[in-house]
């Protein structure tokens, strides 16, 4: 069995800056309103935290506000590199401060074979006692972390879970139906989370929630509940904003919603700009369609 078990609504933080620094102020501040807002887990310093953009000093210092205020809930923080050294190396360092598990990404740009991916999460998880948290994320990394493999890592002791945003419904069917007893599929994918979960799937780690919280919460209690009237009628709601959270790369357009709220400055660091004008606009007229302030 596995250490611990992931399900429900997780949000892929974001990464507030202001005047270019980052805003431990504004972070700490969404942090409370996640959990505020029922948040199942909290996921900071993915690839929604602008995290490849952050010294290593500034990643310590999120994670260490992260866990002064989750209020007991799980932490699961991004980890992962394209080199199994510097991957270790920042779980060493990230281990003293306690999160619960770690999400490690398919290592991109490289193109590994599915035994190097094997033998790279088997290397992570071995290096550690807390839960690993496969990322699989294909359109980012050029590498897709077949079903098969998926199910073969599965079989460790403390990779206790898959964020699955391959978009590939049929392979991650595969991984739902086969996962071993604790072993937790998570959607990376908001707009699919009606369709894994409602087959399925334990969870989902969301970009939207870092805007509408309170509705993602309902959507993934809804569908732990099979209440599929409700949650299909939450996912309509929502559908608007799933999709446009990605008109430009996320989380240009996430910041540009959460801008428009008052929550943070609308600052990213390049190679990521801020929104379009059209971008910042949408995001502003899908925030209020939502009766969001």
């Amino acid at each position: 069995m596995k250490n611990l078990k992931l399900a429900g609504c997780g949000t892929a933080l974001i990464t507030p800056f202001r005047g270019g620094a980052v805003d431990y102020d504004a972070y700490a501040s969404l942090v409370d309103r996640q959990v505020n807002a029922g948040v199942h887990f909290l996921v900071p310093l993915g690839t929604t935290g602008e995290t490849p953009c952050l010294e290593f000093s500034e990643r310590m210092k999120i994670l260490e506000l992260t866990m002064e205020h989750s209020a007991g809930k799980p932490v699961v923080v991004g980890g992962g590199t394209n080199s199994l050294a510097q991957t270790l190396d920042g779980i060493r360092k990230l281990e003293s401060l306690d999160p619960d598990a770690y999400l490690i990404v398919v290592p991109y740009y490289n193109k590994p074979t599915q035994t190097g991916l094997y033998e790279y999460f088997k290397a992570v998880a071995e290096s550690t006692e807390k839960g690993i948290v496969l990322y699989n994320v294909p359109g980012r990394t050029g590498a897709n972390l077949k079903a098969e493999t998926t199910l073969r890592l599965a079989e460790i002791p403390n990779i206790i879970a898959v964020k699955e945003a391959s978009g590939n419904y049929a392979q991650i069917s595969e991984i739902i139906r086969n996962a071993p007893d604790g072993f937790s599929v998570l959607s990376g994918n908001d707009e699919e989370t009606l369709s894994l979960m409602a087959t399925g799937a334990d969870g989902i780690v969301s970009v939207a929630s870092n805007i509408d919280p309170e509705d993602m919460v309902k959507l993934a209690e809804a569908l732990m509940a099979d209440d599929i009237r409700t949650a299909r009628m939450l996912h309509h709601r929502l559908t608007p904003l799933f999709r446009n959270c990605f008109v430009e790369s996320n989380p240009i357009p996430v910041k540009a919603a959460m801008a428009a709220m008052g929550l943070i400055e609308n600052t990213l660091r390049l190679p990521l700009c801020s929104a379009s004008e059209s971008t910042y606009s949408l995001m502003e007229s899908t925030v209020k369609e939502l009766g969001l302030k």
